[in-house]
């Protein structure tokens, strides 16, 4: 006879454990995923990306702003911050690195003039990670987590903050995210930050773990100084979970298999394109290489 409250022959299922930053590299070419998050030793990469390292300067300016008192958050201490972080991987020469150093404390000292820097965040590149699945924590499917630009605390309520300098960034996956092209080409919209997987997937891991509502996601462009917000609801939060879902089951399906002896290529297939001329993983790639001709360093960043 079995003991009240014990279910004896019934196998729990295995929560997958997913960042958006995964899931997004699944869904745009599963032999990408392999190759960085299974392929042991790992293939060779590229070299840095410009537009990748101004979106890390960007973000560890911001980042080192709000770790400072407000009264001492002013324009010129934030393009100071740029400077103090500042790198030039990936840039043609150090003129062309001057130049886009001097366009990012622009933005940065914008941003401060312009946007509440007053205010004292919640968290600052802070790490979330909580249980989660389309019919509630209760039932969860998924460990869902991942690390998040600032997280705001309005009304009672937060807000999940993410920068954009533009580049490469993807706005997020899914509901008909779009890409911003080259960097501050294209200022993201309402539908950009309601179709952003990273963010909706943010807002239900941070909801749990901080334990205060949070609807609200942002996406600050820096280059237009502009903010595009999204007020998401249970029902928009949840077709982002199912088709997280979706994703994450079809992850472990493909690592298990090749775990069992499947085969890498069919499992984990090239989904080559023009994307395929900037991956980092080009030169381990053969699909790839026939797909597009190989971009610069420097190409994703705006004349």
């Amino acid at each position: 006879m079995s003991q009240l409250g014990f279910d004896f022959g019934v196998q729990q299922r295995k929560l997958s454990r997913v960042t958006p930053a995964r899931l997004s590299t699944f869904v745009d070419c599963p032999r990408r995923y392999r190759m960085t998050y299974l392929d042991r030793p790992a293939p060779r990469r590229t070299g840095a990306w410009a537009n990748s390292t101004l979106g890390a300067v960007v973000h560890n300016a911001l980042r080192a702003l709000f770790l400072l008192p407000a009264a001492k958050r002013t324009p010129a201490r934030a393009a100071a911050l740029v400077s103090e972080h500042w790198k030039d991987a990936g840039f043609l020469d150090a003129q062309q690195a001057a130049h886009y150093r001097e366009r990012a404390k622009g933005w940065v000292a914008e941003y401060v003039e312009h946007q509440d820097v007053s205010i004292e965040p919640v968290g600052l590149e802070r790490w979330v990670s909580a249980r989660a699945g389309s019919d509630g924590s209760a039932s969860a499917t998924m460990i869902v987590e991942g690390r998040v630009d600032r997280i705001d605390e309005r009304g009672g309520e937060l807000v999940i903050v993410d920068y954009k300098t533009g580049g490469a960034e993807r706005l997020g996956l899914g509901g008909g995210g779009r890409r911003v092209g080259k960097t501050g080409r294209r200022m993201p919209d309402e539908r950009d930050a309601g179709a952003a997987r990273a963010l909706a997937l943010y807002a239900v891991a941070a909801e749990q773990e901080l334990r205060a509502p949070c609807r609200r996601v942002e996406l600050h462009h820096l280059p237009s100084n502009t903010v595009a917000g999204f007020e998401h609801t249970r029902a928009s939060l949840d077709r982002h979970l199912v088709e997280a879902e979706e994703t994450a089951d079809a992850v472990r399906v493909a690592t298990d298999t090749l775990t069992d002896g499947g085969s890498a290529d069919e499992l984990f297939p090239a989904r080559t394109g023009g994307h395929c001329a900037a991956c980092d993983f080009r030169p381990s790639c053969a699909p790839g290489q026939a797909a597009a001709p190989a971009a610069r360093s420097w190409d994703l960043l705006a004349p």
